[in-house]
């Protein structure tokens, strides 16, 4: 994990060494995790640059990323950004510990879950920092949305990957990492009642592999973030 505090409007651009591989992220930023999850996985030597979401430099918008948004992967003149492209050329141009499955049809079905979990994130978010009135059926909805996911891990092993974790569990884990703070900022619990023993075991399975250890922030950092936003002055630098 980056101990860099977020760089932010009015900064200057930080110099790039030749050769040296760099990620623009954010410490709490879930799509920035899945990438910064596949360089601890392949334990790719790179370098970190923090993103303030909230100010972002001139320099990230106008040389880096003009969508604004994080990942974005630099090396030399490359540069790539979306976080499930930034993962998939990583795991291309660094085939050790490959993590995208050989059989095209697994890929396909892979990458299905993951739309599907765009279901789950949406009905997530809208709990999260949608209308208090509406927190309780968001809530109802995500977890009917996690039931299937429940349902489907109990079919591919100890992993959504199978025996162990591959690119699928990156894409998805970042959010199962911050649900147990998101219950307690909204007083909804969606996943920890035992209604869902496969996602249960998984989670724990997922929090003691080495890349998610490299990579997660606690309970209680998530928790002060969402406290922040919902304060109006997101705090980027959570932990450090």
């Amino acid at each position: 994990m980056s101990t860099s505090e977020a760089l932010s409007s009015g900064s200057t651009f930080p110099p790039l060494k030749a050769g040296t591989l760099r990620i623009y992220s954010n410490r709490i930023c879930p799509y920035a995790e899945r990438a910064r999850l596949v360089l601890a996985h392949k334990d790719i030597p790179n370098e970190v640059v923090n993103i303030h979401l909230s100010k972002k430099p001139e320099w990230f918008l106008e040389k880096i990323n003009p969508l604004g948004k994080v990942p974005a992967i630099q090396k030399d003149d490359k540069i790539v950004y979306e976080s499930a492209v930034c993962c998939d050329y990583l795991d291309q141009v660094y085939p050790g510990n490959k993590l995208t499955p050989d059989d095209p049809y697994q890929q396909a079905r892979d990458r299905i879950l993951v739309e599907h979990f765009g279901q789950v994130t949406t009905q997530y978010y809208k709990m999260l920092f949608g209308p208090s009135e509406n927190c309780a059926a968001a809530a109802e909805t995500l977890k009917k949305g996690l039931m299937e996911f429940d349902k489907e891990i109990q079919k591919r092993g100890d992993f959504f990957g199978g025996s162990e974790p591959r690119m699928i569990d990156f894409m998805v884990w970042p959010w199962f990492e911050r649900f147990h703070a998101t219950e307690k900022l909204v007083n909804q619990i969606f996943i920890s009642d035992g209604s869902m023993p496969n996602l249960t075991a998984y989670m724990d399975r997922m929090i003691s592999f080495p890349a998610v250890q490299k990579c997660r922030l606690s309970t209680e950092n998530h928790l002060e973030f969402y406290q922040s936003v919902k304060n109006g002055a997101p705090n980027y630098n959570v932990g450090l």
